[in-house]
């Protein structure tokens, strides 16, 4: 039976990632079309933890490779180990998702399988002998279907098109040995950005900021705090050096899909809603009433950010 194999990502404290949870129901997807198994890959110092929480989502095996080379994330390590098990498993899908590691591991994965790889799929069409990879082009101005021809098919999903896979029983938790790989990169440093809001793709709401906050981004994160949000922005914002480059929403950023966002202050260029368009409820706030950001908003604003936003505060407020 073919099998595919979904690469599982860690918290930095070893928690599972939520990008994984939507990986997995990719996965899950993928595999009902192909008639396939689903397996994982849980890579860690001690991969057992993380593993035995894996298992409980649906998948058939969770291989568990425990090594202290594995207790920080490397591509040099990571690569040769997800190919050795995917070879192994004679496994014809390998995906994970377009997460920081995702995009940077997956194409190194797919090269040492010789492997034809889409990247931010959206969805899949068709079966195993027609099977199509749905994914954007031009910002998601375009999307395309494509045909992947090679004997072993890599992927990364977009988290944001898919539900979070649901916990459905467990399933077998197999210890994996890969070969010790001698690393020309070395492990030196991990500075966390430690905040007390959530992290800007994991958040149920996220409030973010753009040019026409003018650097001054009190109200922006006055509101977040509110509403228990992470803080998000343009690039225009993130250039200009008014905020870190962490919190950037958009094509070249972060893509999130909360349950609310916030925009204030964006005009909506297509980068930037080629990274929130998937949100479910998206409020816009802006004084030009051209912007193109009303045109994806559920709920539009024209006014100034400055006097809107203090308001909507004070509402939120007296409604607790």
């Amino acid at each position: 039976m073919p099998i595919v194999l979904i690469v599982a990502e860690a918290q930095p404290d070893g928690s599972i990632r939520k990008a994984t949870l939507h990986a997995l129901a990719a996965g899950a997807q993928l595999a009902s079309k192909v008639g396939a198994e689903l397996h994982a890959v849980a890579l860690a110092k001690d991969a057992t933890a993380l593993a035995n929480v894996v298992k409980e989502y649906g998948v058939k095996v969770v291989h568990a490779a425990s090594a202290p080379q594995f207790e920080q994330y490397l591509a040099e390590t990571f690569a040769p180990a997800v190919a050795e098990l995917a070879t192994s498993l004679k496994a014809e899908y390998v995906g994970a998702a377009a997460s920081a590691m995702g995009r940077d591991l997956l194409p190194r994965v797919a090269a040492r399988l010789k492997a034809a790889m889409a990247s931010d799929v959206m969805g899949f069409n068709g079966d195993a002998a027609s099977l199509t990879f749905v994914r954007p082009m031009w910002a998601g101005s375009v999307i395309a279907e494509v045909k992947l021809s090679s004997a072993v098919k890599a992927f990364t999903v977009r988290a944001t098109e898919f539900e979070a896979a649901a916990k459905a029983g467990g399933g077998e938790v197999k210890a994996f040995t890969p070969a010790a790989v001698a690393s020309p990169t070395t492990f030196v440093d991990f500075k966390e950005v430690k905040s007390a809001r959530p992290e800007l793709t994991e958040a149920k709401v996220v409030v973010s900021g753009g040019r026409g906050t003018k650097g001054d981004f009190k109200e922006i994160e006055a509101l977040a705090d509110e509403l228990g949000a992470a803080v998000g922005a343009s690039r225009a914002v993130c250039d200009a050096g008014w905020v870190p480059n962490d919190l950037q929403v958009g094509q070249t950023g972060k893509v999130v899909a909360p349950k609310l966002y916030v925009a204030a202050g964006i005009s909506g260029a297509i980068q930037h809603l080629a990274g929130m368009k998937g949100s479910k409820v998206i409020v816009a706030i802006n004084k030009d009433p051209e912007a193109p950001i009303f045109q994806v908003a559920d709920y539009g604003l024209v006014a100034d950010l400055f006097k809107a936003l203090p308001e909507l505060r004070e509402g939120i407020k007296s409604s607790k």
